[in-house]
């Protein structure tokens, strides 16, 4: 039976009409009939709006990031000025004081190893003995080179912007920025003679955070193995690339370990057929009284955070004391670069100083030689001086 109109007279309510069955609202005996003197119904309100577990946002962080890391690169660059510190650049006719270190120095075409860590490379001398524990973020948002800059670009407009498409600009911020610094806390841990740049633990961070995030919200998802084999694939063969010479995979693990827990707070999701109250229309019953979450993502949730917030906790505290983690673990070296026939790990050295003076033993050749320090960065010194004593 049709709707009745509030304009319809008593003689047009005496009209008989035909629906079929389908679109019948009442299937049996039809509706019970009225008075004349009984007021019209008022119409029904329009229904509610299909229910949707999570909106788009338009993902404009994740490119703003990629520019200023790419602005930052320009400006060390042009402070670092190699024409006027260094006889050997690369396209000083071309780039002038842009030109780049010479490949013996920087393979990766950039500036200077001194350049960076005056502009916020992590160097754990600093950290500890002068307290600029601001370098473990600083450091995340330069670049050793070209190439460096390039790789890691990429890889963040991938998987970024389809993050905060998902989850939002401000959660994919934090993930991103709290993954840089645990990936620098741990570097800063178990790399001890050289300084570190890169937005590489916050890359990593991101792929943790896709696996967290498919973890707490396992019971939504339809192709759950297929999901979890394929992104666990990407992270083996993404962290496999870190036994590499040159590659701070200490930072890769620790950005991926902080976002891993990370995860499991910022990017939980409500349990299928949970609607939230206040967005439903007058005149309408929520369609579900489920709790916004189920009990094993609260128990994700509250266990990622205590973890969280001690591995953080501990990490500055050792890393303010001056521990070195290779000490107390002669194996851990191996998770950043594993020598093979094809190649060499990173030159490592054994020093001992006093004063400008500077002992140094190559434990590689076994090779032994005093060098005097010059002024300024002593690190950026003995990694360089340590390289040409290993080769």
């Amino acid at each position: 039976m049709g709707r009745i109109s509030p304009y319809s007279s008593p003689e047009s309510e005496l009209e008989i009409k035909i629906q079929s069955r389908q679109s019948d609202p009442h299937p049996v005996g039809g509706p019970r009939p009225r008075h004349h003197n009984q007021p019209p119904r008022p119409p029904l309100p329009p229904p509610p709006p299909p229910y949707q577990p999570s909106k788009k946002w338009f993902p404009w962080l994740v490119p703003n990031i990629v520019v200023v890391n790419i602005i930052l690169f320009v400006i060390a660059m042009y402070i670092n000025n190699c024409p006027d510190q260094s006889a050997k650049c690369i396209g000083t006719s071309t780039l002038g004081r842009f030109a780049f270190q010479s490949t013996k120095e920087n393979p990766l075409l950039g500036p200077s190893a001194a350049t960076l860590q005056k502009i916020g490379a992590l160097e754990v001398t600093e950290v500890v003995e002068h307290h600029e524990v601001w370098r473990l973020a600083s450091c995340m948002w330069l670049h050793a080179g070209v190439f460096h800059i390039i790789a890691n670009m990429l890889s963040l407009l991938f998987v970024g912007i389809q993050l905060e498409q998902e989850f939002g600009f401000v959660r994919i911020g934090l993930l991103y920025v709290i993954a840089g610094i645990g990936g620098s806390l741990s570097s800063s841990l178990f790399v001890r003679t050289t300084i570190s740049v890169g937005a590489s633990g916050a890359l990593f961070g991101l792929l943790g955070a896709m696996l967290s995030e498919l973890l707490v919200n396992w019971t939504i998802y339809e192709n759950k193995l297929q999901a979890l084999l394929t992104l666990l694939l990407i992270i083996i063969i993404n962290l496999s690339v870190g036994i590499l010479p040159h590659v701070d995979n200490f930072a890769h693990l620790g950005g991926f370990v902080t976002s891993f827990l990370l995860g499991f707070v910022l990017l939980i999701r409500p349990q299928y057929g949970w609607v939230n109250r206040r967005k439903v229309p007058a005149g309408y019953m929520a369609p579900s009284s489920k709790s916004k979450y189920k009990t094993y993502q609260y128990i994700m949730l509250a266990v990622a955070l205590i973890l969280l917030i001690s591995g953080f906790t501990v990490g500055l505290v050792l890393l303010l004391s001056g521990v070195d983690g290779n000490d107390h673990c002669s194996w851990c070296h191996y998770m950043s670069c594993v020598p093979t026939r094809f190649w060499n790990c990173e030159a490592r050295c054994s020093t001992s100083q006093e004063g400008n003076q500077v002992n140094m033993t190559c434990m590689q050749n076994h090779k032994s030689k005093l060098y005097i320090l010059g002024n300024g960065n002593s690190t950026a010194q003995i990694q360089k001086l340590c390289i040409d004593l290993c080769s």
